[in-house]
């Protein structure tokens, strides 16, 4: 579906001011980035995250008392899947060293690294091996590798981003291991952009005082879960991966170190357990609860199932109230609502503009900020552009790229983006996208210190399942780091601590499980309500009416 005619009709206030912008911008002048202050001003007023609405203490756990989305605490105050009283001796299918819950870039790291360390592995996961967030994160991966950058600086730009909430020993450890990240990946087989001299090719990203995003055109994401993938497929004999097998219950054994986890064959309907001596939980976010509503640019699996059995098994949480609403997400067509569109677009110089083709923010704000405006210019000032379906956004001009850059750099540097709108005979090179924010990313998680290790002893954390690196807003291209490098830190500290246990003659018990049950009951909670939901459910509200109509018939 193209653009309609009145839509035509505002792309051409949008091409009428692009000649000023560009000249602007060939010359170095920006529109003026907004100070600490206003900054802080439209976040308080604009952003999500902000609002009181769609919120609520939760009632039960290591965390109770604090507020998050009222999506994520229906999950926490729910039952649990898994009989209490199951008999999992009865159940145990699998023996391993280390057990990595979730098959995304975090758990494939992992795994690589605990068989390095002479580990037996396996890798449980909901859907597919790769069938992950990481495969769908497009601009880049941040890293200091070249100069006058360094890691002292990358440091500056996530805490500032993270408005300096950050725990700082975890921001420490993901920007000194980013150079080595990045020399690892290129190592197993990544296809980095780069010169044509053969230099890795850096650019900016929101937030950032130096090039150091890394890119693998607009599939970054996706290239690194292949070469990870690979890799993991590459030791089969150390490494096993379960498929459409997600946990739905950490074990604990008497002592309440981590012993192992009950699974859930999604093609048999059936539980089985893992017995292991650690465990890292690597399973994502939560964007298919889709927070206050909004459409989500996460992949279908993404219900924050490690989330609540990390915090059932004792787990308190970091940084839960943030979440990251990213700047620009398909407003139209309805076919790709939730598509991600690359930061790397406004990296480029691609401007955001309103319905009268004006720009109304410096395009390289953090994340929290630029989204934030993007929805006053829309809400309160009124100057969103509305779809033939009622969606608003604003333009974002993808042409101005080639007028910037050269003729085909948009092709170049965005070709799965040109090839996912010219199905619907747009030509991002000619006519500018529509975006609107859209639910992206978790800032917090499950607490972990900075060698991903949590209260309870042999669980371990990595990834976007965890929380405080990022604090209260994540910068692009950090995700992706975040990813290898707790990925790999969880891999050597699961596959050191497995070395030193003997659960030979532990007991598997449910205890943790009976207890919060039991807290779920003394809180004065009533449900029906079970957690993980492991898929998000989108059945129309009168499908629901007609199953229903029919099984009463």
């Amino acid at each position: 579906m193209s653009y309609t005619a009145e839509m035509k009709e505002l792309i051409k206030r949008v091409e009428a001011s692009r000649p000023a912008r560009v000249d602007k911008a060939k010359n170095g002048q920006f529109y003026t980035p907004l100070t600490l202050q206003q900054r802080e001003d439209v976040l308080n007023k604009f952003h999500p995250d902000y609002k009181a609405e769609g919120r609520r203490a939760v009632k039960i756990g290591p965390s109770k008392g604090e507020v998050y989305p009222a999506e994520f605490v229906d999950l926490l105050e729910s039952h649990s899947m898994v009989p209490t009283d199951m008999k999992l001796e009865d159940f145990v299918k699998y023996e391993t060293d280390v057990l990595v819950i979730g098959g995304g870039g975090a758990g494939s790291s992992a795994a690589l690294i605990a068989q390095e360390k002479g580990c037996k592995v396996i890798i449980a996961t909901k859907l597919r091996h790769g069938d992950a967030n990481t495969v769908m994160a497009e601009g880049g991966i941040q890293g200091a590798t070249r100069k006058p950058d360094s890691p002292y600086y990358h440091y500056l730009d996530v805490m500032g981003g993270g408005h300096f909430t950050n725990d700082p020993n975890l921001v420490a450890a993901l920007v000194n291991d980013a150079p080595l990240v990045i020399q690892w990946l290129e190592k197993l087989g990544m296809m980095f952009d780069k010169t044509d001299k053969g230099s890795l090719k850096t650019r900016h990203g929101g937030g950032t005082c130096r090039k150091r995003m890394h890119s693998s055109g607009d599939m970054t994401g996706s290239e690194i879960m292949r070469v990870l993938r690979d890799e993991v497929r590459n030791r089969r004999n150390d490494i096993d991966v379960l498929e459409f097998s997600p946990a739905v219950e950490i074990l604990l054994d008497e002592n309440g170190r981590a012993a192992g986890a009950v699974l859930f064959n999604m093609e048999t309907e059936e539980f089985f357990v893992v017995k292991a001596k650690s465990i890292v939980i690597s399973t994502g976010g939560y964007g298919r609860l889709h927070i206050q509503g909004f459409a989500t640019t996460n992949h279908y699996g993404a219900t924050a199932d490690g989330l609540v059995i990390g915090y059932r098994a004792g787990v308190p949480f970091s940084f839960m109230h943030s979440t990251q609403y990213h700047p620009t997400g398909v407003a139209f067509p309805e076919q790709n609502i939730g598509l991600l569109i690359t930061e790397k677009v406004r990296g480029l110089g691609a401007n955001l503009l309103n319905i009268k083709g004006e720009q109304f923010v410096f395009e390289r704000e953090p994340r929290d900020v630029e989204s934030a405006c993007i929805i006053r210019e829309c809400i309160e000032r009124g100057f969103g552009i509305v779809t033939p379906t009622g969606r608003i956004g604003v333009w974002l001009d993808s042409p101005m790229i080639d007028e910037l850059e050269g003729s085909g750099t948009v092709k170049k540097e965005l070709p799965a983006k040109y090839i996912q709108f010219k199905r619907y005979d747009i030509d991002i090179s000619k006519e500018p996208m529509l975006v609107f924010p859209t639910l992206h990313y978790q800032n917090g998680g499950l607490k972990i210190e900075d060698t991903t290790k949590t209260n309870v002893p042999g669980l371990y954390v990595a990834g976007e399942a965890s929380g405080g690196v990022h604090g209260e807003n994540r910068l692009m291209g950090n995700s992706l780091l975040d990813i290898t490098v707790f990925g790999r830190r969880a891999g050597k500290s699961a596959g050191e601590y497995s070395k030193g246990i003997d659960y030979s003659s532990s007991k598997l018990t449910l205890d943790h499980v009976k207890k919060y049950e039991e807290e779920l009951k003394n809180s004065g909670i009533t449900t029906d309500r079970r957690s993980p939901i492991l898929l998000p459910d989108y059945t129309r509200d009168e499908t629901k009416k007609y199953k229903i109509a029919k099984v009463c018939f």
